[in-house]
């Protein structure tokens, strides 16, 4: 235990954010990051403003049934901030993770200890996703008025939570960067352009339950445009991200204990090897 002027810090707490500054130091570092959330996001918002018919749009909301009417650019502009958060989330964290790897072997091969190292991912996770969610809702907001504001922010925040711990677990399993960000924008775009009820025909079909920000989607849509507070849809997001974290966590553990069993070799029936010792030299006698 280490004491300091305003009390006893235990050790665990006192790594976890060592572990979790050098974390959030490296996504400050990730200037290309940081320039897709203040540069991308805006822009891809006013692009659905501004390029999208201002008309009113018709569409079942498949969570409830609940038929909602919305404008074209509003409504796709809800589709922009999900596809923009869970973009630069997924590319923050995998990015951070992948640049870290060999970091994080070594620490673990020096005796710090891995749960400190995962915590201090989720804790940068946690801030980067609400900052950005918030983010997202505050330009929407200069635009129009959902109805439903903070709900409209924490399902942004859900799916900015999930493709975070997506980008955790690419970053641990791929073995080229380019790969894993190939990954990740496809598999965003591929499910946020789905559930776009005006660019896809499939919106309202059972298909969309089965796409990784389905919870998030309904219930952002219901916060914009209804008051309709869809609890079940963000246990849904919730659960994608519980099995994406699950995944990131087997994914680190075990490149992480690699790197630690490998220092003690075993032998092909699984017993520890002893090291090899030096012998010493025959005497030689002289007749």
């Amino acid at each position: 235990m280490r004491r300091g002027g305003s009390g006893v810090v235990s050790p665990s707490l006192e790594r976890f954010v060592i572990a979790t500054r050098f974390t959030l130091i490296e996504h400050v570092r990730n200037r290309f990051a940081v320039a897709l959330v203040f540069l991308f996001v805006p822009l891809w918002i006013s692009l659905g403003q501004f390029m999208i018919v201002d008309v009113g749009v018709s569409f079942r909301l498949w969570a409830t049934g609940e038929i909602l009417v919305a404008r074209g650019n509003e409504l796709t502009q809800i589709s922009g901030a999900l596809n923009a958060v869970t973009l630069i989330v997924g590319f923050a964290m995998f990015s951070a993770t992948f640049s870290s790897g060999t970091f994080d072997r070594r620490l673990a091969m020096a005796g710090y200890p891995r749960p400190q190292l995962l915590l201090a991912k989720v804790a940068s996770l946690v801030l980067a996703s609400a900052v950005v969610s918030v983010y997202a809702t505050a330009v929407m907001w200069a635009y129009w008025s959902p109805r439903q504001p903070v709900l409209l922010a924490v399902s942004l925040f859900s799916a900015a939570m999930t493709y975070g711990a997506v980008g955790v677990a690419l970053g641990t399993v791929v073995r080229r960067e380019l790969e894993g960000i190939f990954l990740v924008v496809m598999i965003s775009v591929i499910d946020l352009a789905l559930q776009n009820p005006i660019a896809s025909k499939g919106a309202d079909t059972a298909l969309v339950r089965l796409l990784p920000s389905y919870g998030a989607m309904q219930s952002a849509s219901a916060a914009g445009f209804s008051h309709s507070v869809l609890l079940s849809c963000l246990g849904v997001q919730l659960a994608w991200f519980a099995g994406a974290a699950l995944l990131s966590l087997l994914a680190f553990r075990r490149r992480t204990r690699s790197a630690v069993t490998g220092q003690v070799p075993s032998s092909p029936q699984g017993a520890p090897c002893s090291l090899p010792t030096a012998r010493r030299p025959k005497s030689t006698t002289r007749s």
